[in-house]
């Protein structure tokens, strides 16, 4: 009995639904349709307010990338640095493992700095190296102002690279055009930061007089051909970076004082220390730019005047 009650049932259940199964699919269908149609029209708008905001971001990047990075270059396509550093092939962590500190040294032989500092990558201060160089009390702003307004080929000058960071200045005779307040960073003036090569001979030997290869270098070894300098006034110099060149490299402080904050490569952040050092007036830092990131910092006081170069 039980049986034939379900069954019955069963049969009535299916009957209600063949009957009634048109109308309410059609009425669902009526009745999504609308919204269904709002919510595509409300997608497409918002799709394309990202593809706007999006375009928005890329052209600030790009007049972002042009100000800080391109300025005073020469070359017609540059990778950006991000992608520079994500390309970067990873570094052996060998290099930095075991240091534990940046040692300060004085009156070191080259065979003693060869063998334990010259091509370590490891960086190293050495505070006693420019004692001898007119430089220290001859280099400063306006020595170079007239150095190079005298000079001849001016356009071959302006050739040669150089690095204006933030500052706006579109080549070296623009950043040797301050008026004397913001030289000396008066009140209410812009701090300022940039740097440039030598790569002219005529202002390269001039220079050059005043200065040579640092005493402690290994006999055999040679500066590159170009020299490098960076001046500017208290705050940022150069922001974390890591440099693309093929050798070590030395930076004399000729005048004021310079932090160094130096940062392993991401791949070596366990197992090796990051150091934050002071170059002061007459030391010069030794070290591979091209494995440690590095940021600059000069400090408050007198006018920050390096001048480096690479050594095989």
């Amino acid at each position: 009995m039980k049986q034939e009650n379900i069954e019955q049932n069963r049969s009535r259940l299916v009957q209600i639904l063949d009957t009634h199964k048109p109308d309410y699919l059609g009425r669902t269908i009526q009745d999504l349709l609308p919204d269904f149609c709002y919510k595509s029209q409300s997608s497409k708008k918002i799709v394309k307010w990202i593809k706007i905001v999006l375009l928005i971001i890329f052209i600030l990047f790009g007049v972002k990338y042009y100000y800080e990075e391109m300025q005073g270059k020469n070359c017609a396509l540059s990778v950006p640095r991000p992608l520079r550093y994500a390309l970067r092939p990873p570094e052996s962590c060998d290099f930095c493992a075991n240091i534990v500190k940046v040692p300060r040294l004085e009156n070191i032989n080259p065979q003693e700095f060869e063998k334990n500092f010259a091509y370590s990558a490891a960086p190293v201060i050495v505070s006693d190296a420019t004692k001898n160089w007119t430089a220290v009390s001859l280099f400063n702003y306006w020595y170079f102002r007239d150095v190079y307004g005298k000079a001849n080929h001016k356009q071959h000058i302006r050739d040669c690279q150089f690095l204006p960071y933030k500052t706006g200045f579109l080549d070296i005779y623009d950043a040797l055009d301050m008026p004397e307040n913001r030289v000396e960073l008066k009140p209410g003036e812009k701090p300022w930061y940039f740097g440039w090569s030598n790569c002219h001979a005529e202002t390269a030997e001039e220079f050059r007089r005043h200065y040579g290869k640092p005493y402690f270098l290994p006999e055999s070894s040679e500066n590159n051909a170009v020299d490098w300098f960076f001046i500017g006034t208290s705050g940022l110099g150069a922001q974390m970076h890591i440099d693309n060149v093929r050798l070590p490299s030395w930076q004399a402080q000729l005048a004021g004082s310079k932090r160094w904050l130096l940062v392993p490569p991401p791949e070596c952040y366990l197992q090796c220390q990051s150091f934050d050092v002071v170059v002061q007036q007459g030391d010069i830092i030794v070290l591979d730019t091209n494995k440690w990131y590095h940021q600059t910092f000069v400090q408050p006081g007198a006018i920050s005047l390096t001048i480096g170069a690479e050594y095989d």
